[in-house]
């Protein structure tokens, strides 16, 4: 298997990530659940624009986070860091992540807020499964080109 096959399951597995936005003067993390989108390398969030994280994501769309469960030993420890950019979806991206979002948590079917998409630059995976400190990276490439490990 290869390391982007691996971190993909690992993603595809998980359901939580935390976010992370700055602005000039201000720094603030937040708990979202997420629908992975391995054709777009992307998390699709819901969440409205008017709380402290989704004001500074229109401040600037870079963002960093992380995906993780919890364990209590160390050689179970898994995880995924990553970096890239939010940006509020609309029209048909928007109608594919809302079905598809409203289909793994039937809860947000009451909700409006908006979604987003974390348009991922960067993932570092670490899994002590696979040996203590086993590091997994994955970089989007520049220009049209898919993304590759």
């Amino acid at each position: 298997m290869s390391d982007l096959n691996h971190i993909l399951g690992y993603l595809k597995k998980q359901h939580v990530l935390s976010l992370c936005g700055r602005s000039e003067d201000d720094l603030w993390c937040a708990n979202c659940f997420y629908v992975f989108n391995q054709q777009q390398m992307a998390f699709w969030i819901m969440s409205e624009t008017h709380t402290r994280h989704g004001e500074l994501l229109v401040a600037d769309p870079r963002v960093a986070g992380t995906v993780n469960g919890q364990t209590r030993t160390v050689m179970l420890i898994k995880g995924v860091q990553y970096r890239g950019r939010a940006s509020l979806l609309q029209g048909a991206q928007e109608s594919e992540a809302r079905a598809a979002y409203c289909r793994r948590f039937p809860v947000a079917r009451s909700a409006s807020a908006p979604l987003w998409a974390i348009s991922l630059d960067e993932l570092k995976m670490t899994d002590n499964t696979l040996g203590f400190g086993k590091k997994m990276i994955w970089r989007r490439e520049a220009g049209p080109a898919e993304p590759a490990c």
